[in-house]
């Protein structure tokens, strides 16, 4: 037996079954394009981001991924792309603006993360190496009751 009383009709159980795996299917993150930056590098960012790379204007390390901050943009880049690639308005367009064409220019910088290397060569980078602060000068705040 139905009920009708508008939007609040009481629905037959089969509508109420459709309808919650309709919720579930909604709720399931969307598949990746993707499976790895590195996939996503090689076959989505470097074919559509073309940039003369000459070693002046432009560098890139041939051994990209023995730059830890490269592998950091770079994934950042690919989980930006695969969320924003869904808005079919802007996304994109939002994308490049926001993600590619600001990480892309400090990778690309000549004195960027590959400012030692070279298109034939990987030259490990310098890494900074600072000092400590003295004691208690940086409190841990996850051991700070709230």
């Amino acid at each position: 037996m139905t009920i009708e009383i508008g939007r609040f009709s009481e629905a037959p159980s089969s509508d109420v079954e459709d309808t919650g795996a309709k919720a579930a299917e909604q709720q399931k993150p969307p598949e990746l394009v993707y499976g790895s930056a590195e996939e996503f590098l090689h076959e989505q960012l470097l074919p559509t981001y073309v940039r003369d790379v000459d070693g002046r204007a432009a560098k890139w390390c041939i051994e990209w991924y023995f730059h830890p901050e490269a592998v950091s943009r770079v994934e950042a880049l690919w989980r930006a792309w695969e969320h924003l690639r869904l808005d079919g308005a802007t996304g994109i367009s939002v994308w490049f603006k926001d993600h590619a064409d600001h990480h892309m220019s400090v990778l690309l910088d000549p004195r960027g993360p590959f400012y030692k290397c070279d298109m034939q060569k990987h030259r490990d980078p310098e890494h900074l190496e600072p000092n400590k602060a003295p004691a208690g000068w940086f409190p841990d705040v996850r051991t700070i009751p709230v």
